[in-house]
């Protein structure tokens, strides 16, 4: 018995559900989501709140009863709130901007690295530490990945700490080579 897929999503107002043929539309205040549904699970809209049911008790259903109600959720909390991730640059001459709609780093290379910001996704550098900055989204699958690519650039160096790091990650440094 799945605990999480029977615990309901609480809908706050602001936030419309429109359930469609085989997709569940969610709109809020940040945007719009929109979750496929599988064959398996059955959506029902009740006063306030969203349910997730299993339509059989196969394995497979059993499995993605969680996994839906954890999807429906995340739609729900990013409209409203939106997804964030925090990085942090160090190293001395690594750094990174916003031009036009492209990220550009400097991170140690011959060349500056270019990516393209998505157009569903934005970045915020601190005003006081140009070598933080935050990426803020409505999907929660979406800012993650692009995270994750962000830090692929330079991943922090195990002796130095010097990279792109998530700011909550703590970088455990290895001891360097000793003298005889």
């Amino acid at each position: 018995m799945s605990r999480i897929g029977n615990k309901p999503i609480a809908v706050p107002s602001g936030v419309q559900v429109d359930m469609k043929d085989s997709r569940v539309d969610v709109k809020g205040p940040k945007g719009i989501m929109s979750v496929p549904i599988n064959d398996l699970i059955k959506v029902e809209l009740d006063k306030g709140s969203i349910l997730c049911k299993r339509s059989s008790e196969e394995k497979v259903a059993k499995s993605l009863h969680g996994t839906m109600r954890a999807l429906l959720a995340n739609a729900v909390k990013g409209v409203t709130e939106g997804f964030k991730k925090d990085f942090e640059i160090v190293g001395i001459g690594y750094r990174a901007a916003l031009e036009k709609k492209k990220l550009v780093f400097s991170l140690g290379y011959s060349h500056p690295v270019e990516m393209e910001l998505p157009s569903d996704l934005q970045i915020t550098f601190d005003e006081k530490n140009k070598n933080k900055f935050t990426l803020t989204g409505v999907d929660k699958q979406r800012v993650g990945e692009f995270a994750a690519h962000i830090r692929q650039l330079r991943k922090p160096d195990p002796y130095k700490g010097k990279g792109i790091k998530y700011a909550d990650e703590h970088i455990r440094l290895k001891e360097g080579k000793k003298k005889a």
